[in-house]
């Protein structure tokens, strides 16, 4: 076999391409603790059900 068929292929690099922007662009804006607080009310309210 030749040599170029033993190597896989490298990955295409797209450096230098990529924006990156510093502003949100979602009119939402939720705490973090409140996804927290959301997941593990949901979490307990679930296992109070399979409890009952």
């Amino acid at each position: 076999m030749s040599k170029r068929r033993r190597q896989a292929p490298m990955p295409a690099s797209s450096a230098g391409l990529m924006v990156f922007y510093e502003e949100d662009t979602s009119k939402i804006k939720v705490r973090p603790e409140l996804i927290i607080a959301l997941s593990i009310g949901l979490i307990v309210a679930s296992i109070a059900i399979l409890v009952i």
